[in-house]
C-alpha cells in the first residue's frame, strides 16, 4: 500500500533466508531493494519501562531454543503445543519474557498455540543466509511477474465446474472456459466455501482443507513527528498479555528519517484487533510505547494497518500444522484433479508452507505439471 509516507507491505515483508532462495534472484531481477535485518540488533523492555539486560535476554533465549529442539519428543498427537509446553514448563509459560518468545518466535511463524501441533511445529525446511526486508515494496515482484500477462482485476470467481471436457469458471463478468485451471486462492478462502466446485472436491482434499490451520498476523505502522527511540532494529516489550503489540520494528533503519515503528498482533489477538477502530488500536499500541518511553512522547501522526482475517480474499495470513494436521495433508492440498484442475499456494508446499518462496515454488511446480500435459 502506498497511501502513507513510506511503502507499507500489507502482506509479506521479508525474504526468509537468502541463500539459494528463489525469491532472492527474483527480487534482484524485479528491482526490489532490500535491507538485511538482524534479530540480535535489539533492545528489550519489561513492564514499567525497565530495560532488560542483553545477557539475560540472550541466556533465556538460548534456553527457549533448546526446549523447542527437544519438546517434540514429549509431544502428543492429540495435544497442542500450548498444552504440552505449559505442562512441562509451567513457570516459563507464565514468565513475561518467555511469553514474548512464544509469541514472536512460534505464534508469529506458525499459528495459534492452543491449536498448533506439539509434534509438527518444526516441520518444513528453511533456507540459510540473512533475512532481508523489502525496502521499496514486495509488490515489485508481482509487478515484474505480471508484465505482458492479461489480468482481470475485481472479477470474483464464484463457481468452478470441471464436470465437462473444458473447465468452466463462473465469475463476476460471466463464464470462461479453459483446458486447465490453476486455483491459487489462499487456504482461508477454500475453508470459507465461497467458491463452489462441481463436482465436489475429493474427500481427501476436503479433509486437508479442514485440518490444516490458517494463522492470522496483522501489522500496524505508526509514523511520528520525531524519533524518540533507540537506533536499533528491533524493540521488544514484554506485557502480561501474549501475542499483541510486543515486537516493534524500527523502520528508520531502512527508511532514514521515517520516524516510524511497525508492530504486530498474532493469532486470536490479531483477529480481535480487527474489531477495533483506528483510534482504539492506536491507544493500545501507545500504552505499550508510553510504558517504555514515558508519557511525554509525541502522538503518532498516522496509522496504517491490516485486517487479514476479515479480508474476503484471504481469511487469514498463512497455513500451519494444527493438532488435526498430518503432513500428507499439504500434499493433498497440492493434488490435481482429472488433469484439469490444479492447485498452488503456500499451503500446498509441504516443505515451505507459510512463506512467499513456498508459494512461488508451488507455482513453478504446477506450471511444470500443466506444461507436461500440453506437450
Amino acid at each position: 500500500r502506498r497511501g502513507g509516507p513510506i511503502p507499507f507491505d500489507e502482506g509479506a515483508s521479508w525474504i526468509h533466508g537468502t541463500h539459494r532462495n528463489p525469491i532472492t534472484t527474483l527480487a534482484e531481477q524485479a528491482g526490489m531493494r532490500t535491507f538485511e535485518t538482524l534479530d540480535e540488533h535489539r533492545i528489550s523492555y519489561d513492564l514499567g519501562g525497565i530495560r532488560r539486560s542483553a545477557a539475560v535476554y540472550d541466556q533465556e533465549e538460548s534456553k527457549f531454543e533448546q526446549i523447542l529442539d527437544r519438546m517434540m519428543r514429549q509431544g502428543h498427537a492429540n495435544q497442542s503445543f500450548e498444552t504440552v509446553f505449559s505442562r512441562l514448563y509451567p513457570s516459563q509459560f507464565q514468565d513475561r519474557l518467555w511469553r514474548f518468545f512464544l509469541s514472536s518466535y512460534v505464534t508469529f511463524d506458525l499459528g495459534d498455540l492452543d491449536q498448533l501441533s506439539s509434534l509438527l511445529y518444526q516441520e518444513g525446511k528453511v533456507f540459510s543466509g540473512p533475512e532481508k526486508i523489502a525496502v521499496n515494496g514486495y509488490d515489485t515482484l508481482a509487478d515484474y511477474l505480471a508484465k505482458d500477462i492479461r489480468i482481470r482485476l475485481n472479477d470474483r470467481v464464484t463457481h468452478i465446474d470441471f464436470s465437462t471436457p473444458r473447465v468452466q469458471v463462473h465469475h463476476s463478468e460471466g463464464i470462461s472456459e479453459a483446458d486447465f485451471v490453476l486455483v491459487t486462492v489462499p487456504l482461508g478462502v477454500l475453508k470459507s466455501g465461497q467458491i463452489q466446485f462441481t463436482p465436489s472436491l475429493p474427500s481427501a482434499k476436503l479433509e486437508a482443507i479442514k485440518k490444516v490451520g490458517m494463522n492470522c498476523v496483522n501489522k500496524f505502522l505508526l509514523t511520528f513527528p520525531t524519533t524518540f527511540w533507540e537506533n536499533v532494529q528491533y524493540i521488544s516489550y514484554t506485557p502480561a498479555i501474549r501475542d499483541k503489540l510486543n515486537y516493534f520494528l524500527n523502520v528508520n533503519t531502512f527508511h532514514p528519517n521515517a520516524h516510524a515503528l511497525m508492530t504486530f498482533a498474532y493469532a486470536e489477538e490479531a483477529r480481535r484487533t480487527e474489531k477495533l477502530s483506528d483510534q482504539e488500536v492506536t491507544e493500545e499500541i501507545m500504552r505499550h510505547v508510553k510504558d517504555m518511553y514515558g508519557n511525554s512522547i509525541p502522538a503518532p501522526l498516522n496509522l496504517q494497518r491490516t485486517r487479514w482475517q476479515s479480508n474476503e480474499n484471504a481469511y487469514g495470513s498463512y497455513s500451519y500444522p494444527t493438532v488435526s494436521t498430518e503432513m500428507h495433508h499439504f500434499d493433498q492440498l497440492a493434488e490435481s484433479i482429472n488433469d484439469q484442475l490444479f492447485f498452488a499456494g503456500e499451503h500446498t508446499e509441504k516443505d515451505y508452507f507459510s512463506t512467499v518462496h513456498g508459494a512461488y515454488l508451488s507455482g513453478l511446480r504446477e506450471a511444470e505439471k500443466i506444461s507436461s500435459r500440453v506437450d
